[in-house]
């Protein structure tokens, strides 16, 4: 770690103070053509349209969404599980525009995490970045156990010792990872409409459920008898609180497409429309989807209280089906489960890669993370991702469960300081555009709520964090403050804090934050603003009333 640059950042030269934050900035990684030229060895841009928007649609949902939910349900009621994720989905749509609106004018490697040390202050990027690259690195071993797990749904299936599952699914994962980010877009394809099929198939199998149109169902005509008894919500305040890191678990992964910008084949395009499919994601796939799971299962059912993990058996969605008395239909949707988690674990060696890959490039971490191989694969990066996923077969051991249960606490909270920082990232690239005589009709992309929009999506993570501190020191159900499990909550707030103080050492840079002035706002930036000016001019002029309706349905599509 010797090479690592010397950090300042207050307007002097390198010839005058050393290294300066400046270089940090210089050896952020650009990919292509499209952008200004000073990459490094590239990464492919094989990623098309198709793929971005199926990444996110449905790229992320996962056990979290499918069984998860579940335990949420039973802990905040089906009030609290509905309002929650709006609550997060809001979150998320803000934040994703925000970040449309950096990824497209910077389409560099690393996305947000070089966002915040450029435009934040180093320290916070490095800190972000290691949190993003460890939390994708443990979940991995979590998600390879819990399809592992799965297949002991089927009798037969529960006869084959886990292990040899965690082997042939890490098998899987390494001949995907041969065809480097083609494999892993064409994978995220094929799976995500299986994933959105089943959710959209499930919406339907509900509506009519809860109108009593199953023969097999004795309970008949369903309405809202749920939500009147055992009733919405559950265990108060704290229930409600209690739901908010499920609904980011689930959530997760959905800012991957500013993370794949450096490999689409045409960010300018393909962000801004899988951007504007974050909102159909959001309103029909879990809030209408979890809607519909309240309505149909009740809260107190026993069952939801082992629906956590790879607890497929116990899934909302399974009991839905088996409280109808649907046959062979549990068996297909624990497919679609079994599926979804192999999609989240395919993400996981995507995600974590990328980042280290970019945080080696920029010498904030190991520089032999930043080789790449000619068909554009992070080697070293991908060995290293596969080598957690090893992690996997710990659950042969009696302890693995507390093992599992203390890598998964490194990430319970890395979600809201990523996307937290993202917001925060826009508002302060807004601040600097505007301080170096810039004006928003420069962008070839604008985020359709505006700064305002970042500031309440920040405002929300902040919310989140509090409600989550506040759950785990005074956990549901009237337990005292207890410190382990304090801190298998909350564990990841620490872990980013320890990064944050470490680089602020390394570097010797003790400022709070980069000075609007001081921000390099070129270096990565698209090289065809002229014509992006152009289109910006024209769109001004022929803008009016009566294309308001157009425009609505433009920010939707």
């Amino acid at each position: 770690m010797s090479t690592y640059p010397e950090i300042k950042h207050d307007g002097s030269s390198d010839e005058e103070k050393g290294h300066g934050h400046n270089k940090i900035v210089d050896s952020l990684p650009v990919q292509g053509d499209e952008v200004q030229p000073g990459g490094q060895r590239e990464l492919k841009r094989s990623l098309k349209g198709r793929h971005m928007q199926m990444i996110a649609i449905g790229g992320a949902i996962g056990a979290g969404f499918f069984v998860g939910s579940g335990g949420a349900l039973t802990t905040g009621g089906p009030g609290s599980l509905v309002i929650a994720f709006i609550i997060i989905g809001l979150m998320l749509l803000l934040t994703m525009q925000a970040l449309a609106e950096l990824a497209v004018m910077y389409p560099v490697n690393g996305a947000f995490y070089s966002y915040a040390v450029r435009f934040i202050d180093p320290s916070w990027g490095f800190a972000t970045g290691w949190d993003y690259a460890i939390q994708w690195l443990t979940v991995l071993p979590f998600e390879i156990t819990a399809a592992a797990l799965t297949i002991k749904f089927w009798p037969r299936g529960a006869e084959i010792n886990v292990g040899v599952w965690v082997t042939i699914f890490l098998v899987a994962l390494c001949t995907i990872q041969v065809f480097g980010v083609r494999g892993y877009g064409e994978v995220e394809f094929v799976l995500a409409i299986i994933k959105l099929t089943a959710t959209v198939g499930f919406i339907i199998l509900a509506i009519i459920i809860d109108c009593g149109g199953v023969p097999t169902d004795d309970r008949g005509y369903i309405g809202a008898r749920y939500w009147h008894e055992p009733g919405a919500f559950r265990n108060g305040f704290k229930g409600f609180c209690s739901v908010f890191v499920t609904a980011s678990f689930a959530f997760g992964g959905t800012e991957l497409t500013g993370l794949a910008a450096a490999e689409a084949t045409n960010p300018m395009r393909s962000i801004p429309m899988a951007t504007k499919q974050v909102f159909w994601r959001i309103s029909l796939f879990y809030v209408l989807g979890l809607f519909l799971v309240g309505l149909v299962v009740p809260s107190d059912n026993e069952g939801l209280l082992h629906a956590s993990g790879a607890a497929t058996a116990y899934s909302p969605f399974v009991i839905a089906i088996n409280l109808a008395g649907i046959r062979a239909l549990p068996s297909i949707f624990n497919v679609v489960i079994l599926l979804a988690v192999l999609s989240v674990a395919n993400s996981c060696t995507y995600a974590s890669t990328r980042t280290m890959q970019a945080l080696g490039q920029t010498n904030m971490g190991p520089s032999f993370l930043s080789y790449v191989d000619k068909k554009g694969r992070p080697l070293w990066c991908v060995l290293i991702q596969i080598g957690f996923g090893f992690l996997a077969y710990i659950n042969e051991a009696a302890t693995g469960g507390t093992i599992f249960t203390w890598l998964l606490a490194l990430s319970g909270l890395a979600n809201f300081f990523i996307w937290g920082t993202i917001c925060l990232s826009h508002i302060r690239f807004r601040a600097g555009w505007k301080a170096q005589g810039h004006t928003l009709d420069e962008l070839p992309y604008k985020a359709f709520f505006g700064v305002w929009g970042s500031a309440i999506g920040l405002s929300l993570n902040i919310i989140c964090l509090v409600a989550q501190f506040y759950v785990a020191l005074f956990p549901v159900g009237g337990a005292p403050p207890d410190a382990e499990a304090f801190f298998e909550s909350y564990l990841a707030a620490p872990l980013i804090l320890a990064l944050y103080v470490f680089w602020k050492l390394w570097s010797r840079d003790f400022s709070w934050y980069i000075k609007a002035k001081d921000m390099d706002v070129t270096t990565g930036l698209r090289a065809n603003l002229d014509e992006i000016r152009e289109m910006a001019e024209e769109k001004r002029r022929t803008a009016g009333p009566k294309n308001l309706p157009m425009k609505i349905v433009r920010a939707l599509f």
